[in-house]
């Protein structure tokens, strides 16, 4: 690692001191586990847990990689229920919920996502890639498997994996009838039911079914009393998600596997607050005082509509893959809009009211030819295009009348802007964009000598967009946007990919291993005219165009396993140099949101994450993760402030701590005792903006979020006590500059009733 800062060089001692213990204890463990005086007869190894890392079937602990998986059983001790409650127990993996339920940023060892931008790393689902940000936060519906891979993933995974991959398989049919049904009471107040049902229709046919329903009055107090809908609470929730999935196997080689599923989601959004203009806590992210006061909570509608399909045929030569996927998202948002104060009482003079619309289908297509996996050479070679449609529009209205918000899709209420009516239309901007992508990628793995294992792996990514100009030409003009009804811009973005990893298995319990690695975030387009706003305003490196991301990354670590394989214990240490990472700029004098691009950032950091089955009957996790970002490089004015500042959005540090006790109280039935406890360090969530008055950003204070489960159940049985965030621990989940707050969700409680059948 030449070059490699201070920083750097202490955290690779740290690893290398560590993976010395590590082999020291492995070898201490298997001397302990020798001698049966010694070991206790009570404690068993931690289980086996099987990952699709790397497109094939293997042990955890012999990936060269830092995974963290949850299995069937985790996520049902750990009450997984949607995208947060897995990230919180992975080091150096924060999940930023904001604004509405399409808008959540997933920060992936420093790689961090931002408004209008794609995600920070590639989202898997039953191998199809989830190619759209506003899909990610949905409720996840019978989950067999969840696997989080950390650094770059590019030459299998491609897309978007430039923090990292999450793999997410669904439950599979079963070779016999089996059903499970749940029901549950929380304090919104409100209700979940459950149910799936898997079995056999014919020898060669198999079927599941599972769906799920979630309704909550919300927890976050709305304390205007003039809100139409007669709710109280700013947050309320109305979701219905669906899965079938059909598995034909007419033979041993071939399987064809559909499935269809939906997420029909009704709650709202935007409920920001905004402190005082220049008081003390106006660029403040502790600021939690002030309360949620909207006389519009507005709507948050969105429906997803998911397809896929994969055929896999065994051949002489190895298995061949065809994985097809299309899927739509339709969202609608509105609400009140800045500063988000009850009607009469703005504090710019007017009133205004918000809507933003976005309509998306894709298609994915991905060939993929495996070698069989008893060869010392194996390999993977694969090819994949993507064919997106969106269709985004935004806008402003007048609420002179106090009536309510009215949505806007694809025209605006008024022709004109500035229409002194209700619901008169302010501003309105509206684009769609047409992507074609492609890729073609080549993955190899050699088993040079029995121990010592090398991966040389190379993808090649092109992504091609269009942008056409959707805004009525009077709107263009309005708002200054020097551009033409139905004007069009492209551009196509590439990149090379390659990964480069060694891995030494000194023995069953202990290896090591380093790796290069480049990922790559695919560019965008602004609204024509920013480059010049942005100017105008004194923003820097923010432009009609943003540029593409790429991160190139180096990383070393171990994996071992000790006393007799009841303690798992891993690390890494890693620094990657990032250009091009994403920074968000809203410019008032045309109303639109941007995003800009930070030259350079350096990452640096490690990972720590150990699992202890201390007993047979307590078992332990515990996770650290740390990074130290710094922007390098930021050309234009303000490059004396911004460089040598954090990187945006990015936690300093995450620890995740769990404690799972189970002791049979009676026949066949377990008394259950569960403890998650995520601190996340603290949180600089925008680079210097001396633009907007904040030339010294305030991180957020350490966040402590504490999580308990506690019940009882057999095999046919469950009823299960929960609380999340069990000490109401008041905090803002995101701090956007203007002074945007947005609340965490206070404490729940509920308990859940299961039967199987």
């Amino acid at each position: 690692m030449s070059g490699v800062h201070g920083p750097a060089r202490a955290l690779t001692a740290i690893l290398m001191a560590g993976a010395g213990c590590a082999a020291l204890l492995a070898s201490a463990g298997r001397a302990w586990a020798a001698d049966p005086t010694t070991a206790p007869a009570t404690t068993t190894a931690v289980g086996e847990v099987i990952v699709t890392a790397r497109e094939r079937n293997e042990q955890i602990e012999r990936v060269p990689a830092q995974v963290t998986a949850f299995t069937a059983a985790d996520i049902q001790s750990k009450g997984v229920r949607n995208p947060a409650d897995f990230l919180s127990a992975v080091p150096n993996v924060t999940f930023i919920a904001t604004q509405n339920a399409g808008t959540s940023f997933l920060v992936m060892r420093g790689i961090s996502q931002a408004r209008n931008s794609e995600p920070s790393a590639a989202i898997i689902v039953d191998g199809v890639p989830m190619t759209q940000p506003a899909q990610f936060n949905q409720s996840l519906l019978d989950i067999s498997e969840i696997e989080v891979l950390k650094g770059p993933q590019g030459a299998i995974y491609g897309r978007n994996a430039i923090g990292g991959a999450i793999i997410i398989t669904t439950q599979q049919p079963t070779d016999h009838w089996e059903s499970q049904a749940l029901a549950g009471y929380e304090d919104g107040p409100g209700f979940r039911v459950a149910a799936s049902t898997s079995g056999p229709l014919t020898d060669q046919l198999k079927v599941r079914v599972a769906v799920n329903y979630f309704n909550t009055d919300g927890h976050l107090r709305n304390v205007d009393t003039v809100d139409r809908s007669a709710k109280p609470n700013a947050d309320p929730v109305n979701d219905l998600s669906a899965r079938l999935t059909l598995v034909y196997q007419p033979n041993n080689d071939f399987t064809a596997d559909l499935r269809l599923s939906t997420d029909l989601l009704k709650t709202r959004g935007l409920y920001y607050t905004v402190p005082n203009f220049g008081s003390p806590n106006f660029n403040n992210p502790n600021f939690t005082a002030q309360p949620i006061n909207l006389n519009n909570s507005g709507e948050d509608h969105r429906w997803i509509y998911d397809a896929a399909l994969k055929l896999t045929y065994n051949t002489p030569v190895g298995t061949l893959s065809s994985i097809t996927g299309y899927s739509t998202v339709w969202e609608i948002l509105t609400g009140d809009g800045y500063p988000f104060d009850p009607f009469g009482k703005s504090r710019i003079a007017f009133d205004f009211d918000q809507s933003q619309f976005l309509t998306v289908g894709t298609f994915t297509q991905e060939i993929r030819l495996t070698s069989p996996e008893n060869q010392r050479f194996r390999w993977i070679a694969g090819g994949e295009i993507y064919s997106t449609s969106r269709f985004i529009s935004t806008g402003n209205m007048f609420d002179v009348a106090d009536e309510g918000v009215v949505p806007v899709f694809y025209q605006p209420t008024t022709p004109v802007p500035f229409t002194f009516v209700p619901q008169g239309q302010i501003s309105f901007l509206a684009d769609r964009q047409h992507q074609f992508a492609w890729a073609m990628y080549f993955d190899t793995t050699t088993d040079i000598t029995d121990h010592l294992e090398l991966s040389l792996n190379a993808r090649y990514d092109s992504d091609h967009r269009r942008n056409t100009t959707e805004t009525p030409q009077a709107y263009l003009n309005a708002a200054g946007i020097p551009a033409t009804f139905g004007s069009s811009r492209a551009h196509t973005w590439t990149a090379f990919e390659p990964q480069v990893v060694l891995k030494y298995q000194f023995n069953d319990d202990f290896n090591i291993y380093g790796s290069y690695s480049r990922g790559f975030r695919s560019g965008g387009f602004n609204q024509v005219g920013v480059a010049t706003a942005a100017k105008a305003a004194g923003f820097d490196n923010v432009g009609d165009q943003f540029d593409a991301e790429t991160s190139t990354t180096f990383e070393a670590g171990f994996k071992s396993r000790l006393f007799d394989r009841r303690v798992a214990f891993n690390g890494s240490v890693w620094t990657s140099l990032d250009h091009g990472d994403y920074y968000f700029v809203f410019l008032a004098s045309n109303s639109t949101q941007n995003l800009g691009n930070i030259k350079t950032t350096r990452f640096v950091g490690f990972d720590l994450d150990a699992t202890a089955r201390i007993t047979s009957e307590l078992t332990a996790d515990l996770g650290f993760g740390y990074t130290h970002s710094r922007i390098e490089a930021f050309p234009g004015a303000s490059s004396a402030l911004v460089v040598g500042s954090k990187a945006p959005l990015v936690s300093d540090y995450t620890l995740n701590a769990a404690l799972q006790y189970r002791h049979n109280v009676y026949n066949d039935w377990d008394y259950v005792l569960r403890i998650d406890d995520n601190l996340i360090g603290p949180t600089t969530f925008v680079i210097p903006v001396p633009a907007a008055g904040e030339p010294n950003p305030i991180a957020r204070d350490p966040v402590n979020l504490f999580d308990l489960r506690t019940g009882f159940q057999n095999k046919t049985w469950e009823v299960m006590f929960w609380s999340k965030n069990l000490f109401n621990k008041i905090y803002n989940t995101e701090y956007s500059t203007g002074g945007f707050l947005f609340k965490g969700q206070p404490r729940s409680l509920g308990v859940d009733v299961k039967v199987r059948f």
